[in-house]
C-alpha cells in the first residue's frame, strides 16, 4: 500500500514537472493564476466559466469564436456562464435577465438570439417588461418570467456572480477562467479570441493532467 501512494504521488509530481518544462502557455504573460480554490465538479470534469454581458460589443465579437469552441471542447469540460453588470444599470438588467432565463431552463438555447437582437437587429431592453416579451419567444410564461427576474433567489444568484466577478479579478469582458484556477482574457501576449481559446484549452489540458494523477493519489490511499 505504502508502495502505491509513493507511486501515486511521484506521478502527480512527474507529470506537474513534464508540464512545466513543455508549456506553450506561460503563467504571468498568457494567462493568471487564481488563489481560489480549484473547481470540485469530480469524475475528473473541467469547470470553464464565460464572464460576458450583453452589453458587451466585444462579447458579441466573441460568440462565433465561442461558439465554435463549444462544439469542439473536449468532453470532460463543463462551462457555465456569469453574466457581469460591473455596477451598470443597463449590464445589470441584462445579467439579471440572464439569470432569469437560466433558472427557467432556457438561457443556453436563447443566448445567441440575445446577442442578435440587441447587436444584429438593434432590440432595445430597458425594462423587465422588454426581456419578458423576448424570452416569451422561447415558450416561457411572461409572468413567470417577470417573477423569477423580481425573486429572492435572482437576488441571491445576482449577488454571488458579481461576488465571483470579484473573486476571479474579472475587470473586462470577455473573460475565461479555467477550474477557477486560472483567469483568460485579451491581453498584449492574447491577441485574438483564437488564441485565447487555445490558451483556455491549453489549461484545461493542463488540469485534466492533474486531475488524473491526483486520482491515483486516491486510489492508491484506498
Amino acid at each position: 500500500m505504502i508502495q502505491k501512494i509513493i507511486l501515486a504521488v511521484a506521478l502527480l509530481v512527474g507529470s506537474q514537472s513534464a508540464l512545466a518544462q513543455t508549456e506553450k502557455y506561460q503563467e504571468g504573460v498568457h494567462y493568471v493564476k487564481l488563489n481560489q480554490a480549484t473547481a470540485d465538479t469530480g469524475s475528473g470534469t473541467i469547470e470553464v466559466i464565460e464572464a460576458f454581458s450583453y452589453a458587451c460589443s466585444h462579447c458579441n465579437t466573441f460568440e462565433p469564436y465561442m461558439q465554435s469552441w463549444l462544439s469542439n471542447k473536449a468532453e470532460n469540460v463543463n462551462l457555465h456562464r456569469i453574466p457581469v453588470g460591473f455596477g451598470r444599470r443597463a449590464w445589470e438588467l441584462l445579467a439579471r435577465g440572464y439569470i432569469a432565463a437560466e433558472m427557467m431552463g432556457v438561457a443556453d438555447q436563447s443566448h445567441v438570439a440575445m446577442m442578435d437582437a440587441i447587436w444584429n437587429k438593434r432590440q432595445q431592453f430597458r425594462s423587465v417588461e422588454n426581456l419578458a416579451e423576448f424570452y416569451s419567444g422561447f415558450g416561457v410564461d411572461r409572468d413567470a418570467y417577470i417573477a423569477h427576474f423580481k425573486s429572492f433567489a435572482a437576488d441571491s444568484q445576482m449577488r454571488r456572480s458579481q461576488r465571483d466577478v470579484q473573486l476571479y479579478g474579472v475587470n473586462g469582458t470577455p473573460t475565461m477562467i479555467v477550474n477557477r484556477k486560472y483567469r483568460v482574457s485579451i491581453s498584449n501576449a492574447i491577441t485574438d479570441f483564437n488564441m485565447m481559446l487555445d490558451v483556455v484549452n491549453f489549461l484545461v489540458a493542463k488540469e485534466t493532467v492533474v486531475a488524473a494523477a491526483e486520482s491515483e493519489v486516491v486510489e492508491g490511499e484506498g
